[in-house]
């Protein structure tokens, strides 16, 4: 019994896909949600947030130490005047692409603008898309998908328009 319970659960991975898709299918920026004693909000842009469970005391959450930065990540190139890093907003796992038989978010050429998706950092099963923040084309991605990353890792160089 307890089994069909979990599968129907708002927090089930396969589902807040689901929502994702259809957030990004039918151009919607936020879904909140509500079963029983649970809560999701998915927001397009910003954080993704889970709430705790209303009735109940929220307890504190497990704090994961970053890793240390890389030789890559310490190599990577500082910004310049006319070049722009996007960099990681939060600790995570990187992926170019939205699912794993679909084309990358960007490649190397492609112009972004501000708004423009770039890639995703998972962080605790949320997929958080990532906004250029800059406008500009894409000269050098500095990680490759699946890498971990870390608070203000360089992810991209962007030449300036």
């Amino acid at each position: 019994m307890a089994k069909a319970k979990e599968e129907t659960s708002v927090f089930d991975v396969n589902k807040v896909r689901e929502l994702i898709e259809l957030m990004e299918e039918h151009d919607l920026n936020e879904v909140d949600l509500k079963q029983s004693d649970q809560r999701i909000r998915l927001r397009r842009g910003g954080e993704m947030t889970i709430a705790p469970p209303v009735a109940r005391a929220a307890a504190p959450a497990p704090t994961a130490a970053a890793p240390a930065p890389t030789a890559a990540a310490a190599a990577a190139p500082a910004a310049s005047d006319d070049h722009d890093l996007i960099l990681s907003p939060t600790i995570g796992t990187y992926y170019s692409r939205p699912k794993p038989d679909a084309k990358d978010f960007v490649k190397v050429g492609d112009k972004v603008t501000p708004d423009t998706i770039v890639c995703l950092v998972e962080a605790m099963k949320m997929f958080n898309e990532i906004p250029a923040g800059v406008s500009g084309t894409i000269v050098e991605i500095l990680v490759n998908s699946e890498d971990a990353v870390h608070v203000d890792m360089p992810l991209f160089r962007i030449s300036k328009n």
